[in-house]
């Protein structure tokens, strides 16, 4: 019941704080003190050094956070897990008839907190009520559980046995820390194992000199789950990240354990090793053994780095096309960090299809096999990204709780798909400009100045909704559709004047076909970036995703102003040059 109180009550914490979470990290700077708070501050809210370990691994791999902000935020994590032995001394308070204190006994608290729980997870729909409602579940588990721990142990008090042992873990300190470690490696939680400590606390034979050791003990024992989860498909910096914790936990077990023996065989104070503890002096020393663990090591953040980076070597070639590489499944411990670290990726990814296609339009002008070798292999990334991606989000709606998360996972498959299609059209025209070279096609004059326009309006609504996605910037997003309709009409004029050439006997049919179909193409890949900016739009305006096909219609009817001042601009800007390149062709 202890373990699964806290599993419960942390589930509802990491879902109640995932944006708060995000916001704090978001603003981390390259100030280590700074970091350690903010890491602290992560794992006192979501209750889990282990979790916010994670969460960090992911954030650097995403490139959100560099090596010594996540060095940074390992330090604080430790700080930060012992919240929880402090919540739970609370078992020592004795209200002595006071009827306030009395509130605060565990006794009290935990069918209240199970009560108010319950009551919030059957009657309320609402994703952020029944959060809280999972948060006071978890809590007053927790405290069911551990009274029901603390009530069977206490008949060890009267064990001869059971004191023996006790004192001869005492007497030994390497037993503690491997004791420590040992446990806390089984059940996958410091958290957990200090508050079994606290449990036993209760029999009276609880020693300090038993007490630290073990406390140690636990220390290391987080650092093996930490080396699981830094090892497992992470890049170089979130293995590092690994390292980092492994060390500082290394070095301030090594450094107090030191400090500890000298103080315990220096005389004095004798009476504070043999004293009995309680759960409120396991809480204080927890948290006094990580506080000052983190401030003796804190000044030395950048020698940990260097030896995390000696420990785990660069590769010799730096890989191509990293910025692709950001999607970690680490983040899903947080599934709005992952919602928005998937974003990025795509942005990324839309950066890269929106790159190849200019380099295409290039091509129509002057073919390079190297240019063309280049726009293949992107794409291929661009393909296996999709892939990745795709299956990402997948994975990552298993993890989503809300309404919005899955929302906005659906909104970033669709844009996913519309990105990785225009990668395909550079290609398509990549071939088109080789059939030009080998088959000793020429476009007239007429028809290169044609398509220079036409890809210039191309080129600046694709920069428009590559940047839409990457600030999630609105306003780019509303400007998209009016250059759409614009790029859609130069399309028409354009396939009627090709008509008109064939006519005439201007053009041949092989151009010609080349022609309409990279205006074709074209065309799509401007439609492509509609349905991304629509979806923009839907992110905060339900109504739109609803009924899009009524919400284009009002649109292109003019019954918005600013949607009509727009396409006059844009028309100014692209119809009439084209309109007065006929002119004087003509």
């Amino acid at each position: 019941m202890f373990l699964y109180g806290m599993e419960i009550m942390g589930g509802g914490l990491k879902k109640s704080s995932g944006v708060a979470i995000k916001k704090v990290l978001g603003k981390l700077t390259h100030n280590v003190v700074f970091g350690v708070l903010t890491g602290m501050l992560v794992t006192a809210v979501i209750q889990s050094s282990t979790a916010t370990i994670v969460l960090t691994v992911g954030l650097i791999g995403a490139g959100l956070l560099n090596l010594k902000q996540a060095a940074s935020i390992v330090m604080g994590a430790n700080i930060g897990t012992t919240v929880t032995a402090q919540m739970i001394r609370l078992m020592d308070i004795d209200s002595s008839g006071n009827a306030v204190l009395e509130v605060f006994k565990p006794s009290t608290l935990a069918p209240v907190s199970l009560i108010v729980g319950i009551m919030l997870l059957m009657f309320f729909k609402r994703s952020r009520v029944k959060n809280a409602g999972e948060i006071f579940v978890g809590f007053g588990v927790l405290f069911s559980g551990l009274m029901s721990m603390t009530n069977s142990v206490s008949g060890l008090e009267n064990s001869q046995v059971f004191t023996d042992m006790m004192r001869e873990f005492a007497d030994i300190p390497v037993l503690g820390i491997i004791i420590g470690l040992v446990i806390t490696v089984i059940i996958q939680s410091s958290s957990a194992t200090v508050g079994i400590l606290q449990a036993l606390s209760s029999t009276g034979a609880i020693s300090f000199s038993l007490v630290y050791p073990v406390i140690m003990g636990i220390n290391l024992g987080t650092c093996v789950t930490t080396a699981m989860v830094c090892s497992i498909g992470t890049g170089k910096d979130a293995k590092r990240t690994g390292v980092v914790h492994i060390l500082f936990n290394v070095f301030g077990t090594v450094v107090f354990m030191i400090g500890m023996t000298v103080f315990r065989y220096s005389g004095l104070f004798p009476d504070l090793w043999t004293k009995i503890v309680n759960s409120g002096d396991i809480a204080n020393f927890q948290t006094l053994f990580n506080l000052v663990t983190a401030v003796l090591l804190v000044p030395g953040v950048n020698l940990l780095v260097k030896m995390s980076k000696r420990i785990v070597k660069d590769d010799p070639v730096k890989p191509k096309y990293a910025a692709l590489k950001v999607l970690d499944d680490n983040l899903f411990v947080s599934p709005d960090i992952a919602v928005s670290e998937a974003e990025k990726g795509i942005a990324a990814m839309g950066k890269m299809a929106v790159a190849s296609l200019c380099e295409s339009f290039v091509l129509l002008h002057s073919y390079s096999d190297k240019t063309a070798a280049e726009i293949l292999e992107t794409e291929d990334q661009i393909d296996a990204f999709t892939d990745m991606c795709d299956n990402f989000l997948v994975r990552l709606s298993k993890h989503t709780k809300s309404n919005a998360q899955n929302r906005s996972v659906n909104r970033l498959m669709q844009i996913n798909t519309d990105f990785e299609r225009i990668g395909d059209y550079a290609t398509n025209i990549l071939e088109h400009a080789r059939d030009i070279k080998e088959q000793g096609i020429a476009f007239s004059g007429q028809a290169l100045s044609e398509l220079d326009l036409i890809c210039g309006a191309v080129k600046e609504i694709l920069d428009l909704t590559v940047g839409a996605v990457e600030t999630g910037d609105i306003s780019s997003a509303q400007r998209v559709e009016p250059l759409e309709e614009v790029i859609d009409d130069m399309t028409a004029l354009l396939k009627d004047r090709h008509i008109e050439r064939l006519k005439a006997g201007k053009c041949t049919v092989g151009a010609g076909i080349i022609f309409v179909e990279t205006l074709t193409y074209l065309e799509r890949a401007s439609d492509q970036c509609s349905s991304v900016a629509l979806l923009m739009l839907a992110r905060d305006n339900e109504e739109i995703m609803a009924n899009h096909h009524q919400y284009l219609r009002e649109l292109h009817k003019g019954s918005k102003q600013e949607y009509s001042d727009e396409l006059s601009r844009r028309r100014e800007q692209y119809m009439e040059p084209l309109i007065k390149l006929e002119d004087s062709a003509g």
